[in-house]
């Protein structure tokens, strides 16, 4: 029995069989849990979920607007609210680490740790990291982990800021960059891809990017209203995620599918 098969399914066979020995990235798309209003003047920059009080911590930014406040996911509304008085600044992404709020600041160089529950602004610090931008920000119960909008993933001392080691993420041995607004989740860092409609989960250790998560049909509106915000109930494994201007946070649940369809379409967009 002789078999033929054309030049175009040959390559496309190969192209297969390629991305499964050397490990294609996990993809993933989600359910909708649940919807939550939200905050549509609120230009997200960081999202964090409070295992202790139940809040949402939302860092947004925005010269002359930048601020932090706590929010009722089930309503929405604004319980505190602080408003950076220099007029200057531009905030970005936020953590909780033990009692205080640290939040960065894009292209100031500077970085605010807030009392967590009064939000009284006890320090100011400089960027000690060669890093000239700060955007996403979160940690793994030793080290804060940050982004710079590069594909550089910084892993800093909470208490000193120095920096202690670097990854450079990459996909196929390609750089991933526009690394924004990050959460660490089962040993993993999430982190939105700005401006598209994708978050990478990325290997702390060798950042290399094993799974992506396309969040296609969520509040579709603006051009500029982005994707960005990932928050993690830990105790519940609930996710949450929003992006900038958006009217909606949403709660989701993430299912893996099909690696082959998603890496041809992703191709065809020019996309992850």
């Amino acid at each position: 029995l002789q078999s033929q098969m054309s030049l175009p399914r040959l390559c496309l066979l190969s192209f297969i069989l390629i991305a499964v020995v050397f490990g294609a990235p996990n993809n993933f798309g989600y359910d909708i849990v649940q919807t939550y209003p939200h905050d549509a003047s609120a230009f997200t920059q960081g999202l964090v979920y409070d295992q202790e009080t139940g809040l949402m911590y939302e860092g947004t930014g925005l010269n002359a607007k930048s601020r932090i406040r706590t929010v009722n996911i089930t309503t929405g509304k604004v319980v505190q609210d602080f408003l950076i008085k220099d007029r200057s600044i531009f905030g970005e992404g936020i953590v909780i680490w033990k009692d205080k709020l640290i939040q960065l600041t894009w292209m100031n160089r500077i970085i605010y740790r807030y009392d967590k529950a009064t939000f009284f602004q006890g320090h100011t610090e400089v960027f000690p990291s060669p890093s000239s931008e700060g955007w996403g920000l979160t940690h793994d119960g030793k080290e804060l982990i940050m982004s710079d909008g590069t594909a550089t993933i910084w892993f800093l001392n909470p208490d000193t800021l120095q920096t202690i080691r670097t990854i450079q993420v990459e996909k196929d041995g390609v750089p991933v960059t526009r690394l924004n607004e990050l959460e660490y989740i089962k040993g993993k860092i999430w982190a939105n891809i700005w401006q598209t409609k994708w978050i990478v989960q990325i290997n702390p250790t060798t950042g290399v990017v094993d799974g992506r998560i396309n969040l296609d049909g969520l509040n579709p509106t603006r051009q500029g209203d982005v994707l960005n915000g990932i928050a993690y109930d830990e105790v519940e494994d609930r996710i949450y995620v929003t992006g900038k201007l958006w009217p909606v946070l949403y709660e989701i649940k993430i299912k893996r599918i099909n690696n082959r369809n998603v890496a041809l379409n992703a191709s065809r967009e020019g996309d992850l």
